[in-house]
């Protein structure tokens, strides 16, 4: 199994700045990706961003030019530089990953418990 940590999260105004932050340890597993969703009250949960293993990056087009994942594999953590924060921003952050047993061949996916991001004036 892993377990993820999410810190970071917190309340800004529009047009400011916070950093998202989440580590995954584990024992005998494999992280092929890892990434960040979010789900505001009443809607469904949504893509924000993934980086491969290898460095592949997707964002959501409404985050592209604001939002920035970058990773250290060697610590298995990703951070969520995200900028020009709108309100439509404000939802639950989930960190994700996606991995492997060591050895094995079928992919799980493993969930934080979720960090509260909050843009308003």
């Amino acid at each position: 199994q892993v377990s993820l940590v999410e810190s970071g999260g917190g309340l800004v105004q529009p047009g400011g700045s916070l950093r998202l932050s989440c580590a995954a340890s584990g024992s005998g597993i494999s992280i092929n990706a890892m990434g960040w969703y979010r789900q505001a009250p009443g809607k469904e949960r949504e893509l924000v961003a993934t980086v491969t293993s290898g460095g592949s990056t997707v964002y959501r087009d409404s985050v592209k030019g604001r939002f920035t994942l970058s990773r250290d594999n060697a610590k298995n953590t990703v951070h969520l530089q995200m900028d020009s924060l709108k309100p439509e921003d404000t939802a639950v952050y989930y960190c994700t990953a996606n991995y492997a047993l060591l050895g094995g061949f079928r992919l799980s996916d493993s969930w934080g418990q979720g960090t509260q991001v909050t843009v308003s004036s």
